[in-house]
């Protein structure tokens, strides 16, 4: 018997996924449980004393139960404990049979990451070879991931303007969004921090702008040593890649019951599905609509005409990667699945993909560029705004800007937004209004950024005169 294709495999568990969460969704209750476990959490006597009074009463969604809070507790004691009180109210006992699946499938990628982009830029480096190799390779890598970008920009900008997504768009429909504002970082700091102070609190802050740093400078300087220690050093990572890819394509294979985890999880968690589509829908199409452009027309375009390749054959062979962009919403975690498509289905060097596509899993956010040029000019159509020519420029520059530096801040997709809403003079509380879809949103953005990647790849590959098998 024929067995199912890894890429089907992965399509039917997203579809049972969603279906799965459709039918068992979160609900919210306060149970003795519940009040003990805010007891431990060291959370005050007075607040557990109100919460008391919700005990046995179940809340369909988090906003039936963030109103039945705002009954008894102050502001103050809701911004306090909040995350604390919806964890202890949380109540899914059919997700707890399925979600575990996607905690292990995650934590196993995020195991192989920082082994895997050290020994691979390390060992693509030493076998690019000289200064000038690694030079003009690094600068056709970086001006493909801005042109990129721009595109993308470009294409959000276009779309946004004709369809005004944010035209009418309720205003009052926002939620609160905290910290972002302190997690804001200057262009000039993110460049000081890209040079890591210590090397292992970077790989154990999974700081991937430094852990790339110092991978390239350290293959660099590998090049520069004797020939003895050179060649012991460079067979010593290139080993290290090879076992992490074994071990990569041992995780593939549970790939499936990962996302099934995963995106039941995500869907079963989603307050109001079909509420949030229907006031949110025309901003959803139009971010869609444009990652679907930048995906499937300029991206193809550059690799057929720039990269003499078949974009679309290329496609069929990135599709494990890019429906687990989809299903986890990470580039990173999703990189060692990219790095063995590429190779093994596409035909890229090793040479070629250990170098590019780390960088491009950090540094190249063609979807998520988008999404921010999109989101800020949408927020500016709600409150009323008209942009000139010159705000709408300092959206696409700072977006630019922001996307490159989006690895080297948590909660990266938000805080790039306050950075751009900061740049015009926009509300930041214009956040609120599209963070109830920014996790859906995020999924579309994630796979675009990832087939960005592999495009790269394979047009740098191209005009490095390779044969590729796409």
């Amino acid at each position: 018997m024929r067995k199912l294709a890894l890429h089907w495999q992965i399509l039917i568990a997203l579809l049972l996924a969603i279906l799965y969460g459709l039918y068992f969704s979160t609900n919210y209750i306060i149970t003795t449980e519940s009040l003990e476990t805010l007891s431990k959490q060291k959370v005050s006597e007075q607040v557990i004393g109100k919460v008391k009074t919700l005990e046995g009463n179940e809340y369909l969604t988090m906003a039936e139960f963030d109103n039945a809070l705002e009954q008894y507790l102050s502001k103050d004691q809701i911004d306090e404990y909040h995350v604390k009180l919806v964890k202890s109210a949380y109540s899914n006992p059919a997700l707890e049979y399925v979600s575990w699946m996607g905690d292990i499938f995650m934590r196993a990628l995020k195991m192989l990451i920082i082994p895997l982009i050290l020994s691979s830029l390390i060992s693509g480096i030493t076998n690019i070879g000289s200064g000038a190799n690694l030079g003009r390779l690094g600068g056709k890598t970086l001006l493909f991931y801005i042109s990129t970008s721009f595109f993308a920009i470009i294409t959000g900008q276009i779309l946004v303007n004709i369809i005004k997504p944010g035209v009418g768009a309720q205003v009052n429909f926002i939620q609160e969004v905290e910290g972002l504002v302190e997690k804001q970082r200057g262009f000039k700091e993110i460049l000081i921090e890209i040079i890591p102070e210590n090397i292992f609190t970077a790989m154990t802050e999974n700081n991937m702008l430094q852990i790339i740093f110092f991978a390239l400078i350290f293959g660099f300087f590998i090049t520069k040593a004797g020939k003895k220690h050179s060649e012991l050093l460079q067979q010593f990572f290139t080993s290290i890649f090879e076992v992490m890819m074994k071990v990569t394509l041992f995780v593939i294979k549970f790939t499936p019951l990962g996302i099934f985890g995963l995106v039941a999880k995500t869907v079963a968690d989603q307050d109001d599905f079909a509420g949030l589509v229907s006031s949110m829908g025309l901003y959803m199409f139009t971010v869609i609509i444009a990652l679907g452009i930048h995906g499937f027309v300029t991206l193809p375009l550059i690799v057929k005409f720039i990269g003499k390749a078949k974009p679309f054959k290329h496609l069929k062979n990135m599709t494990t990667p890019l429906l687990t962009a989809f299903s986890t919403s990470s580039s990173a975690a999703t990189l060692p699945l990219t790095i063995n498509a590429v190779e093994e289905k596409s035909g890229v060097s090793n040479k070629i993909s250990s170098f590019t596509l780390p960088l491009g899993a950090t540094v190249n956010m063609d979807g998520t560029a988008l999404y921010e040029c999109i989101a800020a000019i949408f927020i500016a159509q709600a409150y009323g705004l008209d942009l000139s020519f010159v705000d709408q420029l300092i959206i696409v520059l700072t977006a630019l800007l922001a996307s490159i530096g989006a690895a080297a801040i948590p909660m990266a997709g938000l805080v790039m937004m306050t950075v751009i809403l900061t740049a015009i003079g926009l509300p930041l509380e214009g956040i609120g209004l599209i963070i109830a879809v920014d996790r859906i949103l995020d999924m579309f953005r994630t796979a675009t950024n990832v087939w960005s990647d592999s495009c790269g790849a394979v047009v740098i590959a191209k005009t490095e005169g390779e044969k590729l098998k796409v």
